[in-house]
């Protein structure tokens, strides 16, 4: 989806649920704010919509891209979510020189609310490559509703995130025992820092006696030998079924004929993987 189509998308969906006077009230808002450029009607019509748009009331998606429509419901949108994504996108649409710099220093000053809506959405904003500072910075956070928000179920990080700040959500959010089968596009953002790192990780955990979640080994596996080949030895002797079948679709999907030759060690797991009954998505099952 185009994001001028994802703006028109949006407003279809607004339409169908607002009052007609609270959709007025917004276009009126917009055409005076995006010729006047004026910031202060901008910072005053976001913090306006919380009143202005009723919460709690079922979505309507008439007529919505699929992906879009998926996307929303996902993640529980609300009225003045939407309307608050295509206030933003509509403004940075109309005049980005001089919006993005107010939509980040906005952003800047959001409450939790508000930025949690911000790094979820983020994707759909027109120039979303802009804040990626923004997405960056979140990952500091310990709260986990806005780490989730760009971490978890979030296609931002996996399009607009270089190598390290790539490493540096994984492992964070292994640290803050996240859902990393909820991060998206985890096999084509593998890298052989990230292997290193989780291996190390890794070893620092089980010298302390504790847990690895074996989903986090996922992207080790096109940079399986020396250490992190013995590392998966050490899964397949595991009394735990999911280190076995993780060390299993790591071996599986390496094209290291040692890694292939030790999953040969174990044809069940093997054969389970190859008939698609054992895959990442159901390792824990």
């Amino acid at each position: 989806m185009q994001l001028t189509e994802t703006s028109h998308q949006l407003f279809g969906i607004l339409a169908h649920n607002l009052e007609e006077e609270t959709l007025n009230w917004l276009s009126a808002r917009l055409e005076t704010i995006i010729p006047a450029q004026s910031a202060r009607d901008f910072f005053l019509t976001y913090t306006l919509l919380g009143n202005k748009v009723p919460s709690g009331q079922p979505v309507k998606f008439p007529d919505t891209d699929p992906g879009l429509q998926a996307y929303l419901q996902a993640h529980g949108a609300s009225l003045p979510e939407i309307s608050r994504v295509y206030l933003l996108s509509r403004v940075i649409e109309g005049d980005s020189g001089y919006f993005i710099p107010k939509v980040a220093q906005l952003i800047q000053l959001a409450d939790t609310g508000e930025l949690k809506t911000f790094l979820r959405y983020l994707p759909f904003l027109p120039h979303a490559e802009a804040f990626s500072h923004v997405a960056v910075e979140a990952l500091r956070t310990n709260i986990a509703i806005i780490f989730d928000a760009i971490a978890v179920d979030n296609p931002y990080p996996a399009q607009h995130f270089n190598d390290q700040q790539w490493n540096q959500m994984y492992l964070k959010a292994a640290f803050m025992q996240r859902d990393l089968g909820r991060i998206r596009e985890t096999d084509r953002r593998a890298n052989k820092d990230l292997a290193r790192i989780i291996s190390d990780y890794a070893h620092e955990r089980w010298a302390a006696s504790r847990e690895v979640d074996p989903m986090f080994w996922r992207p080790v596996a096109p940079f399986i030998e020396g250490v992190i080949l013995n590392d998966m030895k050490r899964l397949f002797a595991s009394e735990k079924l999911a280190e076995k079948r993780a060390a299993a679709l790591c071996c599986h999907f390496s094209d290291n004929k040692e890694a292939h030759g030790l999953l040969g060690k174990y044809p069940d797991l093997a054969a389970a993987i190859k008939d698609g009954t054992l895959t990442w998505n159901n390792l824990n099952e």
